[in-house]
């Protein structure tokens, strides 16, 4: 194994990840990283790993917030936030969150989706980190950064576990800084 957080990460996302192919639908090769979650090494690998990306030069904790998109985003994000001692936060789907929220609706491949988050979530000025799993075409993060926008926020970044390359992800989150611990 390779000895940087990066490197274990990565060494762990090739041996732990598995392909689904035809899930949920015909023609599609879902990532399944529940195998990653049940191995303790390579989860802790791939956390350290994300967790560098809200850190500066020093080492330091450079966000307030960390965002975690619906649904396996959670998974990561919130210990994510645990090992920068920042606060969580989820984007939900619609009707998800109890209390006011900023909504936005974004195009998928098959409709249209739309996610919320809280209107006090993120304080006006809070540096934040977006944390999900996989970048395929963009749409998620795009919305939830401009959720994070409405409440007066700064997203300084993107760290995911998976890039998809040959989808437009990267083009449509256009220059926000973005990490990929594995890119296909």
């Amino acid at each position: 194994m390779t000895g940087s957080a990066a490197g274990r990460a990565g060494d762990a996302l090739e041996r732990l990840v598995v392909d689904v192919p035809d899930f949920p639908e015909p023609g599609v090769v879902f990532k399944d990283i529940t195998p990653l979650l049940a191995d303790h090494a390579g989860f802790t690998a791939v956390i350290s790993a994300l967790a560098d990306h809200g850190r500066d030069e020093t080492g330091a904790t450079s966000v307030d917030k960390v965002v975690g998109m619906e649904a396996r985003g959670f998974i990561l994000a919130a210990p994510v936030a645990l090992a920068l001692g920042s606060g969580f936060v989820p984007v939900r789907k619609a009707g998800k969150l109890p209390r006011a929220t900023h909504a936005v609706s974004y195009a998928l491949e098959y409709g249209e989706a739309t996610l919320e988050l809280h209107r006090d979530a993120i304080a006006p000025g809070e540096r934040v980190l977006l944390v999900d799993d996989v970048l395929a075409t963009g749409g998620t993060v795009a919305a939830t950064r401009a959720l994070v926008e409405e409440c007066g926020g700064t997203v300084v970044g993107v760290a995911v576990l998976m890039e998809l390359s040959f989808l437009p992800g990267r083009a449509t989150i256009g220059d926000l800084p973005l990490a990929s611990l594995l890119v296909i």
